[in-house]
């Protein structure tokens, strides 16, 4: 069924999304990844989404400025050694780009599951898949495209962590070393986007992985023998320290140990002052899930803004450790269906476990085999459904602190890889410079 004039078939929007030489797998697993049909949002729904994900970022602002304050508050946390040093060297630095997933109840107040700080991504499916969209929809006078000016925020945000010129007439282009892991292809339309929108920019880019990291004589970082200025990593904090199994009969991973001389190479420049970090090592805090629980357990450290933010925004949650048997019994097990488990660092539906999507004995040996104090439990809350039915995330993209653009993925529990990515636009009767 036709659903846009410029796309007769699904197939025809495939074909127009792999003209742009970014976003090369319109399906997934035989099954299709996009839907053309966008969501369409009150402008003033999105005004709300924006407020929400600008409040929570500085609800973790504040984290990190009382847990530098108080260091021993890191205890509360359970990183391991080299993600404390990760901690510590960043002086409590941690964002750049951030995305917050968010969900509208039936009663239109707003919950988050989670705030990726670390290597956020879906930035090449948000503005692509706008953008295609936009051009072919009716009304077009009506809607506005909130991610028009994402490709100019962003990199105005990574110029932000440049160093300023020491001669304006002849001084050299800033060289940034985008680090991925290379072996993974799912980020790779983001890793090319990147790449074009920063050399756009004015800058010199070169992309590998931190395994191309090496220290320079002078002090600097580069990449293939290429001195870098900033070093824009999408490799994630959990990955640089050591690797360790969540649940207590989790195999050991083949890579356990910690990526020591890139890590060092990374630290060590950033220190002396010859490299910036985009995003910040400081993540490996903010990333953390448990964060949630500590939210919940010393809200007094707060601000009342802050307060505030916590009782609006961040669902009932604790650490499973903190749970005593009888009220495990009675409640997480008898109740199953109003919890999720999530482990520290899992992301994108991977280690998340929703208590109403699984049979009760997979339920009973998650918690029986979870580290209790690698897991949080938080309370479920039903998010509003579309009218076809799909649970739709709205993923609110932070840059330096300021909302600046939406990724919507539907599905039809629990958001995971196999969402569909949508379009998402804004109705409004003042049209403004989005249309542009």
């Amino acid at each position: 069924m036709a659903l846009l004039p410029n796309f007769p078939s699904y197939t025809a929007f495939a074909e127009a999304l792999q003209r742009t030489n970014r976003i090369s797998d319109p399906w997934l697993d035989g099954k299709e990844r996009f839907r053309l049909a966008p969501i369409i949002l009150p402008e003033s729904t999105y005004l709300r989404l924006s407020e929400a994900a600008e409040r929570i970022g500085a609800l973790y602002d504040e984290l990190c400025t009382i847990t530098l304050q108080t260091p021993s508050l890191l205890d509360f946390f359970s990183l391991t050694p080299y993600e404390r040093l990760m901690w510590f060297a960043s002086g409590g630095e941690w964002h750049g780009i951030a995305r917050l997933d968010l969900f509208l109840l039936p009663d239109g107040s707003i919950r988050t599951c989670e705030m990726n700080s670390d290597t956020p991504s879906g930035e090449a499916e948000a503005v692509l898949l706008n953008e295609i969209l936009f051009a072919a929809m009716p009304h077009y006078n009506s809607l506005l495209n909130p991610n028009v000016h994402f490709i100019h925020d962003f990199c105005a945000m990574v110029q932000s962590f440049a160093a300023p010129p020491t001669n304006k007439d002849n001084s050299p282009k800033q060289r940034i070393g985008i680090v991925f892991p290379t072996e993974q292809p799912e980020d790779l339309s983001m890793i090319l986007c990147y790449q074009e929108w920063l050399i756009g920019a004015g800058f010199e880019v070169v992309v590998g992985s931190p395994y191309n990291l090496h220290l320079l004589e002078d002090g600097s970082a580069a990449m293939f023998d290429e001195k870098i200025d900033i070093l824009l990593r999408h490799y994630k904090t959990d990955w640089w320290a050591e690797r360790e199994s969540v649940w207590l009969d989790g195999e050991d991973f083949p890579d356990p140990d910690p990526l020591h001389r890139e890590l060092a190479v990374a630290l060590e420049a950033s220190s002396n002052g010859r490299l910036r970090v985009f995003n910040p090592f400081g993540a490996v805090l903010t990333q953390n899930k448990l964060t949630m629980a500590f939210f919940h357990q010393f809200p007094e450290l707060f601000s009342a803004f802050a307060q505030e933010t916590i009782r609006r925004y961040i669902p009932p949650t604790q650490r499973l450790c903190d749970i005593d048997e009888e009220t495990l019994q009675e409640k997480l097990i008898a109740g199953q269906h109003n919890y999720v488990l999530k482990s520290d660092y899992g992301c994108e539906g991977d280690e998340v476990i929703v208590g109403r999507n699984v049979a009760p004995d997979l339920w009973q040996r998650s918690l029986q085999q979870a580290i209790p104090t690698r897991w949080i439990v938080q309370e479920f809350f039903d998010a509003a459904p579309t009218d076809d039915g799909f649970i739709p995330n709205y993923g609110v993209y932070l840059l330096g602190g300021k909302a600046r653009g939406i990724y919507t993925r539907l599905a039809p529990t629990q958001t995971d890889y196999r969402s569909l990515s949508v379009a998402t636009f804004l109705q409004t009767t003042f049209p403004n410079d989005l249309h542009s």
